[in-house]
């Protein structure tokens, strides 16, 4: 590897995230690229809910890079994390009372945002890197504070990741937060070719695009689902509106095929009785359906290869939406599932590369179309789910995408003409 030659083996870098490595896995593949081949890695990060630290737990215990948790939280470090909820919400509420944005900004973008600005400053490191906009201020102003470079990885497009309204108080601070600190990153890295699109065209200067594609799975083996009921299968951190479960819904009572929809994640308050409902009214029966507690992460991959469709139903609700790819279609790659994918810009430009591994659909009825074929010709699902995990294993994977992140690495700690060390 290119790394090797260039004596940057023994430095130390600091992630930061204003939410949870476990609720993050780009965060932890990158740390675990990082200290592979020899950087000492630390990573400072926020609380964000219960089953996220739970899972941290286990999750820290077989890693080689160091993590530390600022600003409190709910159980043991309470005055803490009171005081970080009273910062951001005087914060939040003077910035959106005013509408001055530069003195609050920093400290209203996430409620760690002000204990990461003073905790990244404790850190003298080789090279920061911002995981969100939360982390974005404090890693910029620590790189400031000891002359080193940074970067940032730009996993959605967040200006518009929660609405297109450009009026909205989010759409707002995001802009301003990234208008104010981008010119001083380094790099920026991407998730998706159109979100590092739209940002290289914004700012006028080069983004890598970093898939947010998993390790090799090669232990796996693929199921052949002869004759029982189609499993499709969906997983996010909540399980609620604005995923396209509904229209799935719409699609198993559209479908003669017997159908199992199987969601794994946190459900949203009073979700589950209202999506069962829906599908009660629409006929398709609550016992197909199927409600999962959320797991970790490397968990998933055995979880998902038992069933048979992968669901990327992203609605588009959003340009973030439109253009993103989710961890979703590439854990169901990775675990050998076809993928049934929502016609959004990215996904529709991503199915279109790589057409043996499923279908795109634009609305309910085209879905139950693609579910009725799979069901009436399972000999195509078997070989479609083959060709999911052959390109996993060949192509899509961390270990050939990982090259591109480190390589990037590399290239921001080369020193810059009169810059000092």
């Amino acid at each position: 590897m290119a790394i090797e030659k260039s004596g940057v083996y023994h430095k130390k870098i600091l992630l930061v995230s204003s939410g949870q490595p476990s609720l993050n896995p780009r965060l932890v593949k990158e740390a675990d690229a990082l200290t592979s081949v020899g950087y000492e890695v630390i990573v400072l990060y926020t609380y964000w809910n219960n089953w996220g630290t739970l899972h941290d737990k286990q999750l820290f215990a077989g890693k080689k890079w160091k993590a530390i948790r600022l600003c409190g939280d709910p159980e043991q470090k309470q005055i803490t994390w009171f005081l970080s909820r009273l910062i951001h919400k005087a914060s939040k509420y003077i910035l959106q009372r005013t509408g001055i944005y530069t003195y609050f900004a920093d400290i209203a973008i996430s409620r760690g945002s002000y204990f990461l600005i003073r905790g990244a400053k404790k850190h003298k490191a080789d090279l920061y890197i911002a995981h969100n906009l939360g982390a974005l201020p404090a890693v910029v102003k620590a790189a400031e504070f000891y002359k080193k470079p940074c970067g940032f990885d730009a996993e959605d497009f967040h200006r518009q990741e929660v609405s297109d309204d450009v009026g909205s108080y989010n759409f707002k601070i995001s802009s301003f937060i990234e208008d104010r600190y981008f010119p001083f990153v380094n790099y920026i890295t991407a998730s998706s070719p159109l979100i590092a699109g739209n940002y290289a065209l914004l700012y006028k200067r080069s983004v890598t695009c970093i898939l947010n594609v998993f390790p090799k799975t090669a232990s796996l083996s693929i199921i052949q689902n002869e004759n029982k009921p189609l499993k499709l299968f969906w997983f996010s951190q909540t399980i609620g509106p604005n995923r396209g479960l509904e229209i799935i819904v719409e699609a198993m009572s559209l479908t003669t095929a017997a159908v199992e929809l199987h969601l794994l994640g946190q459900t949203a308050d009073g979700y589950q009785q209202h999506l069962l409902q829906l599908a009660q009214t629409a006929g398709v029966a609550n016992n197909s359906i199927f409600f999962y507690d959320p797991v970790m992460a490397d968990q998933l991959f055995k979880i998902a290869a038992q069933f048979d469709i992968g669901m990327a139903s992203e609605t588009g609700f959003c340009l973030n939406n439109n253009i993103a790819l989710s961890n979703k279609l590439f854990t169901y790659i990775q675990s050998g599932l076809a993928v049934a994918a929502s016609n959004t810009p990215a996904q529709s430009a991503f199915m279109k590369q790589y057409p043996q591994i499923g279908k795109t659909y634009s609305n309910a009825k085209e879905l139950s179309i693609v579910l009725t074929r799979y069901d009436q010709n399972r000999e195509l699902l078997f070989q479609t789910k083959n060709e999911a995990f052959k390109i996993g294993q060949n192509q899509l994977n961390w270990e050939n995408e990982s090259r591109k992140f480190l390589n990037v690495v590399e290239r921001a700690l080369i020193p810059l003409p009169n810059n000092e060390n």
